[in-house]
């Protein structure tokens, strides 16, 4: 029983994950449609979403090149990954947790 703090703090952090991942995943979303919209990405609004989202998706930038030069899959593929280490560190809290009680 003098685990229970662990495991009360990673349900904790489970479900504080699980509100946030998804305003992160539809604030990507959000951001890579902007990209249609001409002008909207220059607004301070979605220059401070850009911060948010440019920096993790500029390593991917790196290794995919955009198909015929002007299409870029990159966030595409980044909305991949975020979801596949989303759904790992989840199964890994829930290891542990169960491990724990």
């Amino acid at each position: 029983m003098d685990l229970m703090w662990a495991v009360q703090a990673i349900q904790f952090l489970k479900d504080f994950l699980s509100a946030v991942f998804p305003f992160y995943f539809f604030g990507c979303i959000i951001y890579i449609f902007s990209s249609w919209v001409p002008g909207l990405r220059e607004s301070s609004f979605m220059q401070a979403v850009g911060m948010l989202y440019e920096p993790l998706m500029a390593p991917f930038r790196k290794i995919i090149p955009p198909i015929g030069g002007m299409i870029d899959i990159t966030p595409i593929i980044f909305l991949f990954v975020v979801r596949f280490f989303f759904m790992g560190l989840m199964m890994i809290l829930t290891w542990f947790q169960n491990l724990m009680i």
